[in-house]
C-alpha cells in the first residue's frame, strides 16, 4: 500500500497550518513509500563501509549502499551490509560488526 503524498487537510485548518502538516505528512509519505518500495533512499543508515564510529546495540544493521559482487568463481557474494553483534561505542569489523553476505551462485 503506498500512502497519499499530498494529504488533503480540513477545510477550516489555518493556512499556516495547512502548509507545515501538508510538508511534514508529504515527507513522511515519500519516506515510507521508499521503504515499501524496498528503495535505498528511504533507508538512512546505508553507508559504503562499515561503521567506524558512533554507539550502536546488538542487532542494528547498516545497509551498503554499493553493493557489487565480489569472491572468485563458484564462490562469489554481494556484501549487503554489516549487522552489529555487540552493543557500545567500539566499532571493529568483526568484532563489533560482521558483513552480511548473500551468495550469488556464480
Amino acid at each position: 500500500m503506498r500512502l497519499e503524498e499530498t494529504p488533503l487537510l480540513p477545510i477550516d485548518t489555518p493556512q499556516s497550518i495547512k502548509v507545515a502538516l501538508s510538508k511534514v505528512l508529504r515527507n513522511i509519505s515519500i519516506k515510507v513509500n521508499q521503504l515499501a518500495g524496498g528503495n535505498i533512499a528511504g533507508i538512512d543508515n546505508a553507508s559504503p563501509a562499515a561503521p567506524a564510529s558512533g554507539t550502536w546495540r546488538a542487532g542494528d544493521f547498516v545497509h551498503k549502499s554499493n553493493p557489487v559482487e565480489a569472491g572468485g568463481g563458484g564462490s562469489k557474494y554481494v556484501i549487503t551490509g554489516w549487522l552489529r553483534i555487540t552493543s557500545g561505542s567500539g566499532n571493529v569489523l568483526n568484532t563489533d560488526w560482521v558483513e552480511a553476505r548473500v551468495l550469488t551462485g556464480n
